[in-house]
């Protein structure tokens, strides 16, 4: 284990990473319910049955790797904080997911309203919470192997 760094940054490290990992969950759950929830066919109501259809597959296989990416790495959180390549691959590119999020809202948004800005900001909310214990990580704790 690592303890080269304060134990109260570590912590805190710790805290906000499963905390960013939870709420990367969270959001794949929910997107799940989304195209439901949102009446996504209704502004759609001639569209072919292929359009539907390829709409529901992207949404379910973006919702199933958002939560299963994140369960993933809530199991194998610990081996992310010690640097283990595999683990941190992941995790890195968890968080390069949520940054595209945020480019493609900003540069090809569907709508500037309400809900565009609730969107971005809780897109941000959840790369910085993921970004932040990358970055520190990264730079900061010594590792096993090299990244």
């Amino acid at each position: 284990m690592i303890l080269s760094d304060s134990g109260k940054k570590l912590k805190f490290i710790n805290a906000v990473l499963i905390a960013g990992l939870l709420v990367s969950c969270a959001f794949g759950i929910w997107h799940f319910f989304i195209p439901y929830q949102f009446r996504w066919y209704s502004y759609i109501p001639s569209a072919p049955k292929e359009i539907i259809v390829s709409v529901d597959w992207i949404n379910f296989f973006f919702s199933l790797f958002l939560t299963g990416n994140s369960l993933m790495l809530l199991l194998f959180y610990k081996r992310i904080i010690e640097k283990e390549i595999v683990c941190f691959s992941f995790y890195g590119f968890l968080t390069f997911v949520w940054l595209t999020r945020i480019v493609i809202t900003i540069v090809h948004p569907w709508n500037y309203d309400f809900m565009w800005a609730i969107q971005l900001s809780a897109f941000i909310i959840v790369f910085m919470l993921l970004a932040l214990p990358f970055t520190y990580i990264l730079l900061k704790l010594k590792t096993r192997y090299k990244v």
